[in-house]
């Protein structure tokens, strides 16, 4: 083959297998996001007759509030449990089998949130929504470590950063699919919220057919062959000897060793602020307040005053703005670098943050203020999806080596998801309660999330483990002598900490 035609056989080999994988995975984040919004008053309605039908008991406004609420945040919680058991299904089954693996909780879930009608059961989209969002947090864990693996160096942070694009797109996706036009109706909310299994299939049908990540073949498997075989299909050319050395010599240096548990990694003092790093950057995806709009975007646009009978077509503009911008980011990420568009993104973030607010201030006393308003809600979507929406997601496959990688997507992705669950919480409340104000806690979040990523977060852009390693040694062990920085540069994420040392 040309090396034309082998470039050519490579780009479509891995354009189908994240299409594949992203299909049935970040996709449904995003997509079960957005599906709730619609149906809002019909599964509201179904609550107080289910009540009424079984007790006898008449719901107040609040208390079938307080139902919707726990529905639409236990999905938060099960992204949270999903996130918890990722790292051990990645060790045990690896990357491409744990994603299709991860199909059985989300066909359960479909199934009982469709049959949850005819039984008159809310208790059935409780327990469905928590399935779901299992599913959601393992494919948020394992998807970008799957693509970061199996990615080109020159490639890795476009690739990992497509989970955020299709996480965007699955969010304008169920924005569609849930307009009162198509399933988003009295009738339909039942198969709205079980259309989640069709995307689910597609990967079930498609992913086989794609290669395991390479460094998991070797790494963890020890399999040299099928890992040059998996690189051999990812790259449609013979395997550059530079790309297989650079697993091999990860290989060799964590030879003998273990998975390591989340809990090691906060006792490592060589990788303190790679752990840092990652805990900040993912709650701050979620405190920021981005994807609870999604949660509640009519609560929203009805704060900026916008009428009842355009808020689930503008809806849907915001879940078109963040794929846009997701998609923008993943074309610039590896020209701007991580560093960049992620603190780029959050100054952005704040000053629409701040615009917004102003906007509310001033919406009875000057006309065209609500249209300001919710320009500033797209600006807001639109800078998020520039910066933290795919960058965040790509840090915790870059900072950490294979046996600490598990391990630290399991932490980054449970503050994720606890955070996601605290603000869908409190998200109704802060809109009431602070109205004109609403948004100044987040903003606040952005601009502390910015000043940490200027004043801590190095450069990952096409850089080696090894040189990545070096940027963070200097603020894992600042200020301690040069003999043992020197002895412990080598011995990134090993957990021996000079012990040459002490020997």
């Amino acid at each position: 083959m040309s090396p034309a035609g082998a470039q050519k056989s490579s780009s479509l080999t891995l354009v189908l297998m994240v299409t594949s994988a992203a299909i049935g995975g970040t996709l449904q984040y995003g997509y079960n996001l957005a599906i709730m919004n619609s149906p809002t008053i019909f599964i509201q309605t179904f609550i107080n007759e289910t009540f009424l039908e079984r007790w006898d008991i008449q719901l107040e406004d609040y208390q079938v509030t307080l139902v919707w609420t726990i529905i639409v945040s236990i999905f938060s919680l099960g992204g949270f449990a999903g996130a918890l058991i990722a790292g051990p299904m990645t060790i045990r089954f690896g990357r491409k089998k744990c994603l299709l693996l991860n199909n059985i909780f989300l066909m359960a879930g479909a199934l009982l949130a469709l049959t949850s009608r005819a039984a008159k059961s809310f208790e059935m989209i409780i327990i469905s929504r928590v399935l779901v969002g299992i599913n959601s947090g393992i494919s948020m864990n394992v998807q970008p470590m799957y693509f970061g693996e199996s990615a080109p160096k020159h490639l890795r942070g476009a690739l990992s950063s497509s989970s955020a694009v299709f996480a965007a797109f699955g969010v304008a996706l169920g924005q569609v699919v849930g307009l009162r036009e198509i399933l988003g109706s009295e009738p339909c909310w039942q198969y709205l919220l079980a259309s989640n299994a069709i995307p689910g299939l597609m990967q079930l049908l498609t992913l086989p057919w794609f290669p395991e990540s390479p460094r998991y073949l070797l790494i963890d498997r020890g399999d040299k062959e099928a890992c040059i075989n998996a690189l051999r299909r990812l790259r449609g050319c013979e395997v550059q000897s530079s790309e297989l050395d650079e697993i091999l010599q990860e290989q060799a240096e964590t030879k003998g060793m273990r998975p390591r548990r989340p809990w090691e990694l906060f006792t490592d003092r060589s990788v303190r602020w790679q752990l840092i790093s990652v805990m900040i950057i993912s709650s701050a995806m979620q405190l920021c307040g981005n994807d609870s709009i999604y949660f509640y975007a009519s609560y929203v646009f009805r704060e900026a005053g916008i009428s009842d009978d355009k808020i689930q077509y503008i809806t849907i503009g915001t879940g078109s703005c963040e794929f846009t911008a997701s998609i923008i980011c993943n074309l610039l990420i590896e020209l701007k670098g991580r560093r960049f568009m992620l603190m780029g993104g959050y100054i952005f973030m704040t000053i629409w943050a701040v615009v917004f607010t102003i906007a509310l201030l001033f919406e009875h006393y000057v006309s065209w203020m609500p249209y300001l308003s919710m320009a500033c809600i797209f600006t807001y979507i639109l800078s998020f999806g520039l910066g933290p929406a795919g960058v965040s997601v790509v840090l915790p496959t870059e900072l950490f080596n294979q046996t600490a990688r598990p391990a630290a997507s399991m932490i980054a992705g449970s503050m994720m998801w606890l955070n996601l669950f605290i603000i869908g919480m409190i998200f109704p409340f802060l809109v009431s309660e602070l109205r004109e104000y609403c948004f100044v806690p987040f903003g606040v979040v952005c601009l502390l999330s910015a000043l940490y990523v200027g004043l801590f977060l190095p450069e990952t852009k096409g850089k080696s483990l090894s040189a990545i390693t070096s940027d963070f040694h200097k603020l894992n062990f600042k200020g301690q002598d040069t003999k043992c920085a020197s002895q412990t540069k080598a011995q990134y994420q090993l957990g021996e900490v000079c012990l040459s040392t002490a020997l």
